[in-house]
């Protein structure tokens, strides 16, 4: 959704499939549409139940380009989260006998794949993603294998090949020609390196290629969006300028919720306690415990409404860093399905945050953890979003739409537990 805002294309992401008519009387001027879901945490036969619907309905609009999107960090498992069963999905379904593309690379994100091999920043050094230092230690779906082919072949049957930085070299012609030759073997999947914004710019004219001769079916991360904008701007097809959003407006307090273990979110809680937050410890394990989940939902509202009442911020969080020892007395209560541990916790943390939006008045909030605000998000009351400001690359704030007016027009920011430096929580609140 950012990357599509910033080359100024209207874009909303709905909480589920819009109907036509939805789009047509609330969002006319509407360019591009996204549904937000909670597939990352589901397991195949999940995916088959729930997700597959909302795929056949965004297929339906027939847009040139239908975009899965899933983290720039790739991360996904056979059982959970499931990229290669998309993709079979999308070939017994929508697709049927043509390649599927893959793109995870976002330079723009300091995501890099080079070679089939996939790099991701953390900090000020990139990492090979099954040495990074959050990815590689996942607590749902750890990174094991940097080769994004060997990865996928875990999870499906069908080949990928690869489009590698070398055949992205050189003139359409020939660039047209390398990939060409690499289809006629046949692969179901095609998997493109990405490297620097050129490469971006090539692998967008690619993908567009293939969505101008028939609706074409793409699984990456957000890089898809900046391939597809970046050759957009170069052929005109939309205004070189880049669109300039406004300032973030300062607010006096700031609702967060996170349920993110990663270190950079563990950071990003420490610099929140230290500058005007309350932070409270969520008790996951009595969530995760259907006798004791509404009581302490309950206590966990009015100490928020009380600490609020002082005049700071509110954190609440589930846990500060991957060490954290109620991760694993959470999932001792939960089972080992971390699909269902982030339904169960994502969605109490959403009615939480519901309640102390609802009571405190508060019009901002931000939700920290990818499978968090996946659920989280369904229980606000929300049915899209949309861009408002720019923080950091990946993790806006956007305007909330809703039927119910004491949501409507609530400012939120999501993002993944990677995101953002240590005073993120800070840019939310306009520090």
């Amino acid at each position: 959704m950012e990357a599509l805002s910033l080359s100024g294309l209207r874009t909303v992401l709905f909480l589920s499939s819009p109907s036509p008519d939805l789009i047509r009387e609330k969002f006319p001027d509407l360019r591009c549409v996204g549904v937000a879901g909670t597939s990352r945490a589901m397991s195949p036969a999940g995916m088959d139940k729930e997700f597959e619907p909302v795929l056949q309905q965004l297929w339906s609009l027939g847009a040139p380009v239908t975009h899965y999107k899933v983290c720039s960090t790739f991360d996904s498992s056979p059982e959970i989260g499931s990229f290669g069963h998309v993709a079979d999905m999308a070939h017994k379904s929508l697709v049927p006998g043509q390649v599927i593309s893959v793109l995870a690379g976002a330079p723009p994100l300091r995501r890099f794949t080079v070679f089939g091999n996939h790099f991701a920043a953390y900090g000020d050094e990139i990492y090979r993603l099954d040495r990074h230092p959050v990815m590689s230690r996942h607590p749902s779906t750890p990174m094991h294998e940097s080769d994004l082919r060997v990865h996928l072949s875990q999870q499906t049957d069908t080949e990928v090949g690869l489009m590698n930085v070398t055949d992205l070299d050189g003139d359409d012609a020939q660039v047209d020609a390398r990939e060409a030759e690499i289809l006629q073997s046949g692969p179901g999947m095609l998997l493109y390196d990405a490297l620097t914004s050129e490469h971006l710019l090539r692998v967008g004219r690619l993908l567009w290629k293939h969505g101008q001769r028939a609706p074409h079916f793409v699984i990456g991360s957000s890089g898809v969006e900046y391939a597809l904008a970046a050759h957009w701007r170069a052929t005109g097809v939309i205004d070189d300028q880049r669109k300039v959003f406004p300032g973030v407006t300062p607010v006096k307090q700031l609702l967060a919720i996170s349920g993110s273990a990663s270190p950079m979110t563990a950071q990003q809680i420490e610099w929140a306690g230290k500058n005007g937050f309350d932070c409270i410890r969520i008790p996951t394990e009595k969530l995760a415990q259907a006798s004791a989940a509404e009581q302490a939902q309950r206590q966990l509202v009015e100490q928020g409404l009380a600490a609020l009442s002082s005049g700071n911020s509110l954190l609440l969080y589930s846990a500060a860093g991957p060490e954290d020892p109620s991760i694993k007395a959470t999932r001792a209560q939960l089972g080992a399905d971390p699909g269902g541990s982030a339904r169960v916790l994502g969605s109490a943390m959403g009615r939480i945050a519901r309640e102390l939006l609802a009571k405190s008045g508060l019009r901002r909030v931000v939700i920290a953890g990818g499978d968090t605000s996946s659920y989280a998000t369904q229980e606000l009351k929300l049915y899209a979003l949309e861009m408002l400001a720019e923080l950091t690359p990946g993790a806006p704030l956007c305007r909330g739409y809703s039927d119910d007016p004491v949501f409507d027009g609530l400012e939120i920011a999501l993002k993944g537990g990677q995101m953002g430096k240590a005073d993120y929580f800070g840019m939310v609140r306009g520090k």
